[in-house]
């Protein structure tokens, strides 16, 4: 009798397999869930969840070869997040079935003691910058500059700007983490008032003394971060962060308060690193992350709800190159 073989599946139901049994597990999808825009780490998962880390290692090895998750390298160390989204016409059926998870996952709101343990681990981070920047208030200008001297971006930046301020009636700019205050002055001559916020009280008091020395009367500083001024119910038509994602524990979560502190119509303009590799720069000038990809930008400005408009990367000797990036609310976004 002649042996029947079960017929081949087709590819994509091949491939389909070990994505559906890698959401078959509870847990699984709480780490999917709370990957949505942050990225975290073995061990900070591990505490997410109270699991032991060789157990979070296998949820995450299984979650990878499902091409649920990818890695994502910090110097030594490795974070996990979500794939960034194809572009129209290039989902495949696993991509497709992989946005459709992620869609339902996303509509669960993510348990109240979990979200607490999240911000925990952010206030860990923010920690971590603030002491470094507590440490080395004296030597901001030095530190930054083992990287890019303040002029190779913000002459650029400025140059955008001013060519979009010439298009529009702006009356209203927020800064955010203006360090030393140095970007303030093109802010000042652009609208009639700037805010500037800063989690470094240290920071502040050297951007008050470029406020006096400049005669900058049309500024107002606030320590906190873009969460504090969100009470305030103030829009803004601008906003720039200038060499600043790459030091906040959450840098998709700048994108959507950003939105939402900004005016219908307004612009967000950030100057910071391209994803590098090059390790000493965190403990050297307390980056938390080591720069972005374009596309990461691109994904977090789309979640927010903005459109990306103009690009500039700039290179520099020492093998970092900066982007220059603007996105913009459309008119018809309702405010939040």
């Amino acid at each position: 009798m002649t042996s029947m073989k079960a017929p081949a599946l087709p590819v994509g139901l091949d491939a389909l397999a070990p994505l559906y049994k890698a959401c078959g597990d509870p847990l699984r999808l709480e780490i999917l869930r709370v990957l949505r825009r942050d990225t975290f780490g073995v061990l900070e998962l591990s505490q997410l969840f109270d699991v032991r880390q060789s157990g979070m290692s296998h949820h995450l090895k299984v979650l990878h070869k499902a091409g649920l998750i990818e890695p994502q390298r910090e110097g030594n160390a490795i974070f996990y997040r979500r794939p960034l989204h194809l572009a129209p016409g290039q989902v495949g059926v696993v991509d497709s079935a992989a946005q459709q998870v992620f869609s339902t996952i996303d509509r669960i709101p993510v348990a109240g003691h979990l979200q607490e343990k999240i911000e925990d681990i952010r206030s860990q981070r923010a920690d971590q910058s603030q002491a470094f920047f507590a440490r080395h208030a004296d030597q901001f200008r030095e530190q930054q500059e083992l990287i890019a001297a303040f002029d190779l971006y913000a002459e650029p930046t400025a140059d955008l700007i001013r060519a979009r301020a010439a298009q529009h009636e702006w009356q209203t700019a927020l800064e955010i983490g203006p360090g030393e205050g140095a970007f303030l002055p093109v802010l000042a001559g652009i609208c009639l008032r700037v805010v500037a916020v800063d989690n470094s009280a240290d920071m502040l008091r050297k951007a008050q003394q470029t406020c006096a020395d400049e005669k900058l009367d049309n500024v107002e500083l606030i320590e906190g971060t873009t969460a504090t001024l969100l009470p305030k119910n103030e829009r803004f038509d601008l906003v720039v962060a200038n060499m600043v994602l790459h030091h906040v524990p959450s840098p998709a979560d700048i994108f959507l308060e950003a939105s939402e502190l900004m005016s219908p119509g307004g612009y967000l303009v950030i100057s910071d690193l391209r994803r590098h590799d090059q390790d000493w720069a965190r403990e050297n000038c307390g980056d938390l992350w080591l720069g972005f990809e374009p596309e990461e930008l691109n994904v977090w400005a789309g979640d927010a709800g903005l459109e990306t408009g103009e690009t500039l990367f700039i290179g520099l000797r020492n093998g970092f190159q900066v982007q220059v990036r603007e996105f913009r609310k459309p008119e018809s976004q309702t405010q939040q």
